[in-house]
Parts: C-alpha cells; structure tokens; sequence
C-alpha cells in the first residue's frame, strides 16, 4: 500500500466535507501539522469541529482557520494566547467543549482503542461534571467521559520509514500520538521519511498500521509563542 503523497492537497484528497470532527496533535506551537492544516484551509470546507489540545496562536495552527470562520466548534483544553479563539468564545460564535488537558488526551486514546467512554476522577464536582454520568467507585464519584472518535486524524512526526511507522521528537509528542490514532483515516506530516528497516523498533512511537496516508512537509521555519527578554546583567 503506498502511503506516501505529493503535497498536503493531494493527501487530503476525497476526505475533506463540511460538518466533520478533526483530531489535530500539536502542543502549543510544538507539532503542528502544518502543511495539512493549511490545504485545509486552502479547501473551504467549513462547519468543522476540531479536537486539539489547543488552537495554537493567532494566524497559525487551527487559529488560520478560525480567522477564516471555518471551524463551528472546539474540543480543547485551553484558550489562551490566541485572541481571536478568546474573542469568537467570548461573543459565542464558537461552541467550546472545554476539557482537562490529560481527559482530552485519553478520550482520543480511548477513541483510538475502541473504546466508547471511561471513568475518572477529573472535573468531579465542577463545572466539568455538568450532564456528565456520575457513578461510585470504592466511596469515590468518577464521572464518565466519552471517547472521542474523529473522522479524520492530522498529525506531524518528526521521522518515518516508508511504511508509516513514525518517531515524534520531544514535546511534539504530545497529542500527536493520541490523535493519530482516532481518526477512521490518519494523515501525516514529517519531516523526514528513512528506509524502512533503518528504525529501532524499540524507539518507534506510533506503529505504521494506524497511518494510511504521508507527506514530506520539510523544510519547517521554527516559531516561538512567547518571546520573553531580559536585560543583560551589567558586567
């Protein structure tokens, strides 16, 4: 089977309508998928849901598509450093599905598994609860979270072989791995693609059976969300 595509437009082609739920990884800044988030953009779909730790910031990451009205509705755990995320939330032209950052991370690895809703402890007797089931485990209440099964996965890794097994790098990991695994289709940005066979096993994070589709997004420009400066010491 080959996984591995021309450009972003051409790997995302036939899976792309209006109305779908996303699972996009990224951290921050860190892992984006960049190219694929904007052939998305590029296709005018609209009315979409995405499920991301974040928006990422201003004009990059999900926050181009959020400037350009094509996301209806967010599942994420956090708002800030994105003002037009803040201001669409703020004047309810987004619908948020808020939810703590290590419960999003397991309904998409819940999603990835099979597995339709769990039970934690998390967001007990706070506004996260509310229309939630609750039940009793041992004297202790847990509510039940949903796993989330998304249409299509957008991810970025930092290397794979030609098969579609992949290496993030550091903090990039973060909900790269869960969200690949999610989505009825995975797509996949990298950059770099080695020979198959040249991966440690041991050191491979995600299994290329969960990858139906790769490109080469390189070369990538580094972007720092905060810059924060000091003056220098007098010597």
């Amino acid at each position: 089977m080959k996984k591995l595509y021309p450009d972003a437009t051409a790997a995302l082609d036939g899976l792309l309508r209006d109305g779908m739920l996303i699972a996009a990884g990224g951290f921050g800044l860190c892992g984006l998928p960049e190219r694929l988030l904007d052939a998305i953009q590029a296709s005018g779909v609209s009315n979409l849901t995405f499920a991301s730790n974040n928006a990422g910031i201003d004009n990059e990451g999900i926050g181009k598509l959020l400037r350009t009205r094509q996301v209806s509705k967010m599942i994420s755990s956090y708002v800030g450093e994105n003002k037009e995320f803040e201001r669409q939330y703020l004047a309810g032209e987004i619908e948020v599905e808020f939810c703590p950052q290590g419960t999003l991370a397991e309904r998409m690895r819940a999603g990835g598994a099979g597995i339709p809703g769990f039970y934690t402890k998390t967001g007990v007797g706070t506004l996260v609860a509310e229309g939630k089931e609750v039940k009793e485990f041992d004297g202790q209440e847990y509510i039940l979270e949903r796993g989330i099964f998304a249409d299509l996965a957008i991810v970025k890794a930092w290397k794979a072989d030609e098969t579609g097994n992949l290496v993030f790098r550091k903090t990039a990991r973060n909900f790269n791995l869960p969200a690949a695994t999610c989505g009825k289709v995975c797509v996949v940005e990298v950059e770099e693609i080695v020979p198959t066979g040249s991966l440690d096993p041991d050191g491979i994070h995600l299994p290329g059976v969960y990858v139906q589709r790769m490109i080469v997004g390189a070369p990538y420009d580094k972007k720092i969300e905060f810059t924060t400066t000091r003056e220098r010491e007098a010597v």
